[in-house]
């Protein structure tokens, strides 16, 4: 009986503890999980996308309605560059108004919210958080000449114009399959849809600019 009142009462010294969950769910731990803003990553996501697809759908089918009329290479590159530089800056005027505007209102809303509550500190952070608009005009300018560079690169060393006629067209097509599976992969969106999606987006452009730029200047206007 003794050796068995020591080994009880040394038993109870140890307490063991069950933890129990309500309706049977294990909370999971909080500390050092890092949601990741799927909605903030998608704004720049569309910008640099959308960017960098203009830059290339652009320049191509630019360079494929002066290829449809002209076969001379420096007619060709040469507008595509214009292209490039003409996109750029459109691209970044167009950003920086939009983001701008959307600066101010945010700033109205923020300065609104700060009178009411008297808290100027939340202001300074929120201020913080809002979008630059410099930096989204260079960052679009950047994206839209990275894409008109792709097509402008193909044609640059072939000499026979139909098949830089065809080696254009090709990388085109290729690039516009990566940037569509890129911008899939980061967005968390189906790859296929978004590749096919931009694909015949980029086809839809080129043909049509190809089409009516032969049409017209077979016409003799």
């Amino acid at each position: 009986m003794a050796s068995l009142e020591a080994r009880t009462n040394g038993n109870s010294n140890n307490h063991i503890e069950i933890p129990i969950h309500t309706n049977g769910v294990e909370p999971k731990p909080s500390q050092g999980v890092e949601e990741i803003d799927y909605s903030q990553r998608g704004q720049w996501l569309r910008a640099a996308v959308l960017g960098a697809n203009d830059g290339l759908v652009s320049v191509a089918s630019l360079m494929m309605g002066v290829g449809a009329v002209k076969e001379d290479i420096s007619a060709m590159l040469l507008a595509g560059f214009a292209g490039l530089v003409a996109g750029a800056c459109s691209m970044a005027i167009g950003e920086f108004v939009s983001v701008y505007t959307q600066y101010d209102i945010e700033m109205a809303q923020i300065k609104r919210q700060s009178e009411t509550n008297n808290n100027n500190d939340d202001e300074e952070a929120q201020r913080e958080k809002l979008p630059n608009p410099f930096q989204a005009a260079l960052a679009s300018a950047l994206a839209f000449s990275v894409g008109a560079l792709v097509p402008l690169l193909a044609a640059v060393f072939i000499k026979n114009h139909k098949i830089r006629m065809g080696v254009v067209a090709a990388v085109a097509s290729l690039a516009l399959l990566v940037f569509g599976g890129v911008g899939a992969v980061i967005g968390k969106t189906p790859v296929r849809r978004s590749c096919v999606r931009v694909l015949i987006g980029g086809w839809m452009a080129m043909a049509i600019t190809f089409g009516l730029t032969k049409l017209i200047g077979s016409s003799g206007i």
